[in-house]
């Protein structure tokens, strides 16, 4: 399904992003991305910086990953996406919240949410949410996913992480389409889909990236992104790429 590049989220390449951020964006030009999502930026690298040396690569960025937007802290996000010339913001959700222990606390997050997205929109931002495993997890007879996708405002938009769905022992594709239109990005991970094991190459693991593809009514914004990697991760993310693009013509 054809859309914007698919982009690496650059949480895959963090620790030598922090120690060299214009080398390490030169060998994901190298391994052929065009595009990036930006984890929180490491201690030291301006977002006046970071637009410098994206720039220098020739890399966009499709999205930006952070803390949860507040009246204090929206400035922040407004700056880096003005800098990067990208507006839309998702909250990473890391660590667990432990509003998530009740139903009544997944409800307090959405309102939380919600908040938070009136405050981006007011700043000219687009705001999103990823999912972890525990957004699956059953809950008094529920599941807090589904809580959420009711009571949140219109305008948020989910970032379906595929592989800590089927790690919560639900199946990408369904849940693709109970979230319908609200999917807008995809990050694309592979792996035993097993705690505590490192991921793989998307292609050479257990999650069914056709059958997710197949479930999608409209184009999305694409990320690979490996948490962690036994093998070279950025060259695990190149070959996640090639594979994910052959599928998406």
């Amino acid at each position: 399904m054809a859309g914007p590049p698919v982009a690496l989220q650059l949480w895959t390449v963090r620790d030598s992003f922090a120690a060299d951020a214009d080398s390490t964006l030169a060998a994901v030009k190298a391994a052929g991305f065009a595009a990036v999502e930006l984890a929180p930026l490491p201690p030291g690298l301006t977002p006046e910086r970071l637009a410098a040396l994206l720039a220098r690569h020739d890399l966009t960025v499709l999205s930006i990953h952070g803390d949860l937007p507040t009246a204090e802290t929206v400035g922040r996000w407004a700056d880096l996406a003005r800098a990067c010339r990208c507006p839309k913001v998702i909250w990473h959700g890391w660590p667990r919240d432990p509003r998530f222990d009740s139903l009544a606390g997944v409800r307090d997050l959405a309102t939380a949410c919600n908040t938070a997205t009136t405050i981006a929109r007011d700043h000219g931002l687009a705001f999103g949410l990823h999912n972890h495993w525990w957004e699956f997890e059953p809950l008094a007879g529920d599941r807090p996913i589904r809580v959420l996708h009711e009571e949140l405002d219109p305008d948020v938009f989910w970032q379906l992480d595929v592989y800590w769905a089927q790690t919560a022992g639900v199946d990408p594709a369904a849940v693709v389409a109970e979230l319908g239109t609200r999917v807008r990005s995809v990050h694309w991970k592979d792996g035993p889909c097993v705690h505590g094991r490192p991921m793989v190459a998307l292609g050479e693991g257990e999650v069914d990236v056709p059958r997710v593809l197949a479930a999608l009514t409209q184009p999305v914004d694409g990320v690979i992104e490996l948490d962690e990697c036994a093998t070279d991760p950025l060259d695990a993310a190149r070959r996640g790429r090639v594979y994910l693009e052959s599928l998406s013509g």
